[in-house]
């Protein structure tokens, strides 16, 4: 059984509002550091000194990386040793308690993060003087698989800096090339940490230089470690030139030692590298180094903050999360190193003034501005996490949906502890929140009242794969209710109906992005599905240029339709886009009649001619026409261009386009030949084959449709120890006998249906 059109109807509304109204574009806030820093150092001089020390003790963090590098488990000890949580618990661990962000049964049984947790903790760093500062961190760890990116880049939307992790064994990988693109999309600041520094083939070093060939950001070691391996006992500070080594049965305390003497050697050159780095990206470093002078521990401190909140320098750390191993001086670093919300440049669209950029200043004293990032259904309803740049958000207060007018008030604020969640009266500027019962979609902007700002949402990439899905039960509420509210809660997945087929189509970024939602259906809302076969998103487009010359012409009785069009329909100079442009002179088409052509253009590619799939990269001109007085209609017009949309996309050289993903697999070296020969059989192309001490990784190219039950595959071929990721890079025309068999497909249905 499938979904109604009617239980849908409340879905396809919810779909619209969550398509944004402007093209994604950060044109309004990506700008250069150098264009930043004036206007910050103007919004710092009028911040009045109580916003000052409040956010200078501020930290929003997020931790991203490569699945399976250790997020979760450097976010588990970040929360034991600033004493948030009492015990340590492991991602896979044996007492069925899991770790504390991974709060979902599904994301403890697989061991993997599904859903970015935030919570608040609080960290003592002990200065050199031996004084204390107690710094507060917002923290979201965020998963590290691609299906669920969308996790990732609405984290790193609303955070000020992040903790980049990195395998000491794999190295770069592919999805932490994709965590750095986002990381740079938002201007997001990042410290390195390279984790499972206890593993046999660990090698800190050539992880760094990937960071810096790979990621073109500027990388150097601030540490160096003590002892290798299973002997890991801790790191040197090369900065300060000393030896911190872990202590206690959960590395808890830190004991300070002299440089060991076999180590003296290797920090001194460390040392050198960094000065060196350094004085590439700064410029007072560079002085310094020009003039010979050795810098001081603290003149390279403030080199480092400078160089990384400009984005210029990334400050590598190392230890292992899962050994205790060297996790304090990471937030040590983080405290150091990355910036607090008044040191971030945050900008609105003024929607009074035809949205005129402006800058938003972090003082409680303004209006409030806040973006509400992630949306959750909890046990009391819809959890709406907000972020608050500028202004207060009070319990009681009423908050305005910018987009839609809609004004709501505030019954209850909290502060989220993974699930968990502690009530606040009040939250400040810079903060990160949650609160209940506030009807709106993920990006959404609210003000008090007072001002009319919108801020840029996340980007959402286009979905690759959609299946048919229908509820074995006869009720189709809960079917219903769970659909939408995953729609609403993840931009990336999509629901419609198709009014051919008749059943239900879900989209989303994989077939593990699917497959989670369908297990969440069972367990959450009792509903278990029957799934169709996974759909590839195929695109189709035109190679060659025809012109047209079309009469829409349709008589029954009273006022006919009448609406002729002519031009020329080739491919767009951008093939990820359609474009419909008009040369009509002498008003020969008024202009109400174009609008409705260029609607008509807009549908006739959501559904292609060949396979009805969505038509990309077509460019249609109109540059001539004639109307009927009496019968010429919008309607009739948009048939018109319609007809001539069919008629010429047929006869300029129709392809079908195929999305192409980025394939990144690590196994075993010993798997190496089944590998490379499961991929051949798949007809990828290999990029690039980087070899370690004991795995491996292979970076190709592949089809999606050939990647259908590449995972069971592989398992077989590698005893399970292989593991892959996918990536959507681009679309390609499909083989010539791939594109025959499913045009022959399409038309059999078509014809099965009449």
């Amino acid at each position: 059984m499938s979904l109604k059109p009617s239980l849908l109807k409340w879905s396809g509304q919810l779909a619209k509002s969550l398509t944004f109204s402007r093209p994604f574009s950060y044109t309004a806030t990506k700008l250069a550091y150098e264009d930043e820093k004036p206007v910050l150092e103007k919004i710092r001089e009028e911040m009045p000194e109580k916003d000052i020390d409040r956010l200078a003790s501020m930290r929003n963090i997020g931790i991203s990386a490569h699945i399976d590098s250790g997020k979760t488990t450097f976010s588990e000890r970040v929360l034991y040793y600033t004493g948030r949580i009492k015990a340590i618990h492991e991602v896979r661990g044996r007492d069925n308690v899991g770790a504390k962000m991974d709060s979902m049964d599904l994301e403890r049984e697989k061991g993997i993060t599904i859903q970015s947790a935030a919570t608040y903790c609080n960290w003592k760093k002990v200065n050199q003087d031996g004084s204390v500062k107690d710094y507060r961190f917002n923290l979201i760890d965020t998963p590290g698989h691609i299906d669920f990116t969308i996790e990732v880049e609405r984290a790193l939307r609303v955070l000020d800096g992040a903790v980049l992790v990195v395998c000491a064994v794999s190295g770069v990988q592919s999805q932490t090339m994709t965590v750095d693109r986002q990381m740079k999309r938002y201007n997001v600041p990042r410290i390195t940490f390279i984790n499972k520094m206890d593993r046999m083939g660990a090698n800190p070093w050539r992880a760094i230089e990937q960071v810096n060939s790979k990621l073109k950001i500027a990388a150097a070691a601030v540490q160096v470690p003590v002892g290798a391996e299973d002997a890991l006992d801790g790191v040197v500070d090369i900065i300060y030139e000393r030896a911190l080594l872990n202590e206690g049965s959960q590395g808890e305390k830190i004991n300070v030692q002299p440089v060991p003497e076999n180590l003296k050697e290797l920090v001194a050159e460390k040392r050198a590298t960094l000065i060196e780095t350094l004085a590439d990206v700064d410029d007072e470093m560079a002085e310094i180094f020009l003039d010979e002078r050795t810098p001081s521990p603290e003149e390279i401190v403030q080199a480092i903050r400078r160089a990384t909140i400009a984005r210029k320098f990334t400050p590598v750390l190392m230890g292992s999360a899962l050994a205790n191993r060297s996790i304090q001086p990471v937030l040590d670093a983080v405290c150091d190193y990355l910036p607090n919300p008044g040191e971030i440049l945050n900008t609105g669209l003024d929607t009074a003034k035809d949205e005129a950029p402006v800058d938003l200043v972090p003082y409680q004293t303004s209006p409030f501005v806040g973006l509400a990032f992630k949306l959750e259904e909890g046990k009391y309803g819809q959890l709406t996490y907000v972020r608050v740049y500028q202004g207060k958000l009070k319990k009681g207060m009423s908050i305005v949906n910018v987009k839609t007018g809609k004004k709501t008030k505030l019954a209850r604020l909290a502060r989220m502890h993974s699930e968990e969640m502690e009530d606040v009266d009040e939250v400040s500027a810079g903060e990160i929140c949650a609160t209940f019962g506030v009807d709106c979609a993920s990006g959404d902007t609210f003000t008090d009242g007072e001002c009319k700002y919108t801020m840029s949402s996340m980007f959402v990439p286009d979905s690759v794969i959609s299946l048919s899905i229908s509820p074995k039960s006869k009720d189709t509420t809960n079917f219903s209710k769970a659909l939408n509210r995953f729609q609403k809660e993840d931009p990336t997945f999509r629901v419609k109906f198709d009014s051919e087929s008749k059943e239900t189509i879900i989209s989303g970024m994989g077939e593990l992005h699917l497959e989670i939602y369908v297990e969440r259906m069972k367990r959450e809302y009792n509903v278990e599905c029957v799934t169709g076969k996974p759909q590839v998103a195929y695109r189709e487009t035109i190679a060659g240029s025809v012109p047209f010359d079309f009469t829409h012409k349709k008589q029954s009785g009273g006022a006919g339709q009448y609406a002729k069009v002519m031009g020329e329909m080739g491919p767009s100079e951008d093939p990820s886009k359609n474009a419909f442009q008009s040369q009509i002179v002498g008003g020969k088409i008024p202009e109400k009649f174009l609008i409705a052509c260029e609607k008509g253009f807009e549908e006739a590619c959501e559904k292609g001619p060949l396979i009805g799939h969505r038509v990309l990269g077509v460019n249609m001109l109109v540059n001539d026409g004639a109307i009927h007085v009496v019968d010429s209609s919008e309607l009739a017009f948009r048939s018109a261009i319609q007809g001539a949309f069919k008629e010429s996309f047929n006869k300029a050289q129709p392809l079908i386009l195929e999305p192409i993903m980025d394939v990144s697999l690590t196994a075993p070296v010993e798997f190496q030949g089944n590998i490379i020969s499961l991929l051949n059989k798949r007809m990828a192309t290999i990029n690039n084959t980087d070899i370690g001490s004991d795995e491996f990784t292979i970076s190709a190219e592949c089809s999606l449709n050939g990647m259908f039950g590449f995972a069971s595959q592989l398992r077989a071929a590698t005893q399970g120890k292989g593991e892959f990721s996918l990536e959507f890079k681009t679309y390609a025309p499909a083989p010539p006998q791939l594109q025959r068999e499913l045009i022959d497909e399409y038309i059999k249905k078509q014809k099965a249906k009449k």
